[in-house]
């Protein structure tokens, strides 16, 4: 990707990342105003302002720590362990109502779930990309041999009916209909697969498998070692490797190793780096010609320290995909649904899904990054938006201080208390849990950065330089 390029969707990351909370804050700012609150600052981005200027009494400002926004409103709580303090008066404020707190903590979120349905609007109308039936399957494209599912006696071309009781209708999240979702959240010691295998049903259980992770990585998540069918097309090959001389190319489609078909391209490289002792039977498709050739894999020159390989470089996506164009209300309910699964699967004690497996801001830039990056990822950076728009929504209406959620809870104590929660401690409260959110914003962004380290790392890997041919 040249520099240009690159740049170009670092700015239209940046654009869309800060719409989404220009937005959430624009409808607390709006709301304030109508109830004829104080407003003291309007910041994107929290910490030290790097940028500011004053309007009309208010302070518009950018922050150093690119992570949200806030109005900073003194009627509502203290909040100045995020918001810092600004360079107004200390005059005497007059209290505001607990219905004015509720409205204007509540705007925000409205206003996210506004732009998700704006979101929603256009991805209706736009078509969201989807893999084709074949490609959204249950079937089995690949089971690791020795591999928790294939001691079970699962195979390639068996099709997943049932996980714990719970019907699967395709393989990939992020539906919880998925195999792939169902068996990270499941609970029990053991994993139960109803499948299918040449029109008769059967039972497989299993224990899952969970690799060992370092400090600084992710805990890793449940798996059985299975993947899903996805064809093995070529497409790139190095320069004088066993796949070059024997003439494969960009294009060329995979369909069998040693005449037993593949179903998936894990399978075709799993063969390249466990058999590489042995000649292999390729069995290739190419338009409508189909013949077979024979490779044995070759050590390269470089990387040094690489293994045998038939150099095939680079596998080509599956392009089978089709435009689909869910009406709004769908997206947003499927969006909903995907969180509050999402925040079961992670508070549950009985599940190794935890809250060090959330995403935030780093995540985030980084999946807008490749989406954008894509041919057809505009649209599923549209849908993406509709999904963040409603979770910002919703985890901000969460009953904890300092997110909206908390000064909706706060303004209803003060009704049923029938006066307003003493100063000293909502600010003792708000400065603790100020800093909890701190603390977990820089535990998440912590293990984002880390992946983002180690992926820059493999993206400068070596190219594969085989020893010319005479």
């Amino acid at each position: 990707m040249n520099i240009a390029k690159s740049i170009l969707i670092l700015l239209e990351v940046l654009v869309l990342f800060n719409l989404l909370i220009f937005v959430h804050e624009l409808g607390h700012f709006l709301a304030a105003r109508w109830r004829g609150l104080k407003i003291e600052r309007f910041a994107i981005w929290f910490g030290k302002p790097i940028w500011k200027t004053k309007i009309n009494g208010v302070e518009y400002a950018l922050g150093s720590i690119p992570a949200g926004g806030y109005v900073q409103l003194p009627q509502m709580a203290p909040m100045d362990l995020i918001e810092g303090k600004t360079e107004a008066g200390a005059e005497p404020l007059q209290p505001i109502s607990a219905l004015d707190k509720i409205i204007v903590a509540f705007a925000g979120p409205l206003f996210s779930f506004g732009l998700a349905f704006v979101f929603a609007l256009i991805v209706w109308v736009v078509g969201k990309p989807a893999p084709d039936a074949g490609a959204n399957s249950t079937t089995i494209g690949w089971v690791e041999p020795n591999g928790p599912a294939w001691k079970a006696g699962l195979r390639p071309g068996d099709k997943i009916l049932e996980i714990d009781g719970h019907k699967v209708t395709q393989f990939a999240p992020p539906a919880e209909d998925s195999i792939t979702w169902r068996i990270v959240s499941s609970e029990g010691t053991n994993i139960a697969f109803k499948y299918e295998r040449d029109g008769k049903e059967e039972m497989a259980l299993m224990a899952p498998y969970k690799r060992s992770t370092e400090w600084y990585e992710r805990k890793a998540m449940r798996q059985v070692r299975i993947g899903g069918v996805e064809p093995a097309i070529i497409y790139e090959v190095a320069s004088n490797s066993p796949a070059a001389v024997a003439g494969l190319k960009k294009g060329d489609e995979i369909i069998a190793i040693n005449k037993e078909k593949v179903y998936s391209l894990a399978t075709v490289i799993y063969s390249m780096t466990n058999l590489p002792s042995k000649p292999v039977s390729l069995t290739i498709k190419r338009g409508r010609e189909q013949f077979d050739k024979e490779l044995l894999a070759e050590k390269p020159l470089k990387p040094e320290d690489s293994p045998p390989s038939f150099g095939i470089t680079t596998w080509q996506g599956n392009t089978n995909e089709a435009l689909v164009h869910p009406g709004p209300v769908e997206q947003i309910q499927a969006s909903a649904m995907q969180i509050f699964q999402t925040v079961r699967v992670v508070f549950s004690p009985k599940t190794d899904v935890g809250v060090q497996q959330l995403g935030g801001p780093v995540m985030i830039i980084r999946l807008y990054s490749t989406l954008f990056g894509t041919e057809n990822g505009w649209r599923l950076v549209l849908w993406f938006s509709v999904l963040l728009n409603v979770n910002l929504a919703l985890l901000n209406l969460l009953p904890f201080p300092v997110l909206d959620g908390g000064h909706i809870t706060l303004a209803i104590v003060e009704v049923i208390r029938r006066r307003p929660v003493s100063a000293r401690f909502l600010n003792v409260v708000q400065s603790a849990c100020a800093l909890i959110l701190i603390g977990f914003m820089l535990f998440i962004m912590f293990f984002d950065t880390s992946d983002l380290v180690r992926s820059a790392h493999n993206d400068r890997e070596q190219p594969m330089v085989f020893a010319p041919k005479h």
